[in-house]
């Protein structure tokens, strides 16, 4: 299993989801992107975002990753950020925050602060972002805090019913700003 982890990001702390983020995982299922491209469960409702929350939680004990809330103090989730190892020191990273949060740089800082914890484990040496090139707020997110883009990867991934282009972002140890 896993280690449970709590990090501080800027005014933000990163933390695992709980019963209280039930209605922003609702609120996250309206976005028209966000359960596109994540397990965020459109529709939702209680017992969605309640499993939503879980599935989260079961991460931890399958080893497949850190999913984290991100919130202000001890309110609810404003946005989520995880990291998921790969293999051969690799790891994925992710986030997505509620269309009222945006603009802030609530994921700069976060997205900071889930990247210092990742190079801090001995294991990876090599963090991974996939952007979706119309998507400049994330990708300008990610190059503020330190990844470089390495390229296009054309048809990467499943966006709904579709296969999309991906920009691959790196960040390895040192490079953090």
């Amino acid at each position: 299993m896993l280690p449970t982890v709590t990090l501080q990001a800027g005014p933000f702390t990163l933390r695992p989801f709980s019963v209280r983020d039930s209605a922003s995982i609702c609120e996250a299922s309206h976005d028209p992107l966000i359960p596109l491209i994540t397990t965020v469960p459109s529709p939702c409702d209680e017992a969605a975002a309640l499993a939503f929350i879980e599935r989260q939680h079961e991460r931890l004990r399958t080893e497949t990753g850190w999913s984290l809330a991100i919130a202000e103090g001890n309110g609810p989730a404003l946005g989520q950020v995880g990291l998921w190892p790969q293999t051969q020191g690799r790891a994925s990273v992710g986030y997505w925050v509620l269309a009222h949060a945006r603009g802030q740089g609530l994921a700069a800082q976060a997205l900071r602060a889930i990247s210092h914890f990742g190079l801090s484990l001995p294991e990876l040496s090599r963090l991974e972002l996939y952007v979706e090139p119309w998507n400049e707020a994330s990708w300008r997110t990610a190059e503020k805090v330190g990844y470089r883009r390495e390229g296009l990867l054309r048809q990467y991934q499943n966006v709904g019913p579709e296969r999309k282009d991906m920009f691959i972002y790196s960040l390895l140890p040192g490079e953090l700003p």
